[in-house]
């Protein structure tokens, strides 16, 4: 995800999904916001119970709405409410107050050292093998070059010097009877 905020441990993508569906449509009803966003009803009363102690949504009624700077990550307080949270300062200050601020950036970090030791796993390995195919033919030939010779023969009849004393029947059934090895 873009903001840390976001983060699995902040406030998740449903809270993403959720933003972006009272910004589409406000003053919708839980169940309205379910169809609207694609999240599951349960997730739904999670998610906008934390983003309404953020200051981010509202409820009047039935019905939800983002509150006037939602969209940059401020929150207001509600005057009639004290739920003992403090209204939201940006989406900085709410990935600081959930524990995941800097996660897209050590994210990156990790993805870099990963790449990294992957292009230096297939440089060895590109090495390897050009030592290999540099080096004497004979001692450096694969075990695929290095095993006899196999001579190709058509398919059905037995390897050579292998004897079969069984043949198949193949003449047309007269009697309804499958073909029987002789």
């Amino acid at each position: 995800m873009g903001n840390d905020a976001f983060a699995h441990h902040g406030l998740g993508s449903a809270a993403l999904l959720i933003i972006s569906a009272l910004h589409q449509r406000p003053d919708q009803t839980v169940g309205e916001l379910v169809g609207t966003s694609s999240v599951s009803r349960a997730t739904t009363y999670r998610t906008l119970r934390c983003l309404a102690d953020h200051g981010l949504v509202h409820h009047t009624g039935e019905t939800w709405a983002l509150a006037p700077r939602a969209l940059e990550g401020f929150g207001i307080r509600l005057p009639n409410v004290d739920n003992g949270h403090t209204p939201a300062q940006g989406w900085d200050h709410i990935a600081e107050l959930r524990g995941t601020r800097g996660v897209a950036a050590q994210r990156k970090a990790l993805h870099v050292a990963e790449r990294a030791a992957y292009q230096q796993a297939l440089d060895r390995l590109a090495e390897h093998r050009a030592g290999l195919s540099s080096s004497s033919a004979t001692a450096t030939q694969s075990w695929s070059q290095r095993r006899a010779p196999t001579r190709s023969r058509p398919r059905g009849t037995p390897p050579t010097g292998a004897s079969s004393t069984r043949s198949l029947d193949v003449r047309p059934p007269t009697g309804g009877s499958p073909p029987t090895a002789a």
